[in-house]
């Protein structure tokens, strides 16, 4: 089943196998209308109250090294970011940036798996597939929740 969400940054197509999330796409111009928690949690996130997701994901398909860098990802905070060499280097691959960037771009559930979080060295707005007006609105989005968090706003 694949879900229709609207975002501020284009339709997410959502795929599900059951209740778990396999897949999202940016750009996505079929699928059903919301009415499920990965529909829900989106909506939530994108509204500035949500910061972690909670339904369940199962990442699909990749090497063993996209694997982990995928679970690298996936600790980085909320309104934090990383850059691909730091995620090499904990990976205990310091000269594999590029290898991070390329399975950054495979990542089969962005948003969820915040990939947006990683940035080139020096904090360098660099590389998403979803293409970098996007992954600007998603750091500039999580930067601006998290500082009036931090301020009781």
């Amino acid at each position: 089943m694949q879900l229709l969400v609207e975002s501020p940054i284009g339709p997410l197509g959502v795929r599900l196998d059951g209740d778990t999330v396999v897949g999202v796409r940016f750009g996505a111009s079929h699928g059903e209308p919301g009415g499920h928690p990965a529909a829900e949690q989106l909506a939530a996130y994108f509204a500035g109250s949500l910061t972690d997701f909670t339904v369940p994901v199962e990442l699909r398909g990749g090497s063993d090294f996209e694997r982990a860098v995928w679970a690298e990802i996936a600790k980085i905070p909320y309104g934090e970011m990383l850059t691909y060499g730091a995620i090499a280097t904990a990976l205990g691959e310091p000269g594999a940036a590029r290898a991070v960037g390329t399975a950054c771009n495979h990542n089969p559930v962005p948003v969820i798996v915040p990939c947006h979080r990683v940035v080139g060295a020096g904090g360098k707005l660099v590389g998403f597939g979803g293409g970098l007006p996007r992954k600007r609105k998603l750091l500039e989005l999580e930067a601006r929740v998290a500082l009036e968090r931090a301020w009781g706003g």
